[in-house]
């Protein structure tokens, strides 16, 4: 059975940090390129950050440069550190996991129930 659980959010003023973790099982977790979304009230879930399986990262505009993300094989862990957190991050923050097979093209995804970050004095 596949489980993905987020971890660390909370409520934090502007310009605090906070460190949300993803802790995957019943998956091979090198294999799974994983990424962190994020989805405000009324608005679409999008990709905040992201990270192959071989350590290749990415980040959305808003976030660069303020939100790291970064995964522990050992631990079936992946990590995004946010800082210089702005009101307007607030949201309800999502894990997945994600294979592609370069044989199949099948794609196996699996999502965590998230985690809420409020960002407010």
């Amino acid at each position: 059975q596949v489980q993905v659980v987020e971890s660390g959010g909370g409520l934090v003023q502007p310009g605090g940090s906070l460190r949300l973790s993803c802790a995957a099982s019943g998956i091979i977790f090198r294999l799974y390129a994983m990424g962190w979304y994020r989805q405000a009230p009324g608005k679409q879930r999008e990709l905040v950050a992201d990270i192959t399986s071989g350590g290749s990262t990415g980040y959305a505009d808003s976030v660069k440069g303020r939100f790291t993300i970064s995964r522990d094989n050992a631990k079936n862990t992946v990590y995004l550190q946010m800082n210089n957190l702005k009101p307007e991050d607030t949201a309800v923050y999502y894990c997945n996991a994600k294979y592609t097979s370069s044989v199949t093209l099948r794609q196996n995804s699996y999502w965590g129930q998230g985690t809420q970050v409020t960002v407010s004095s």
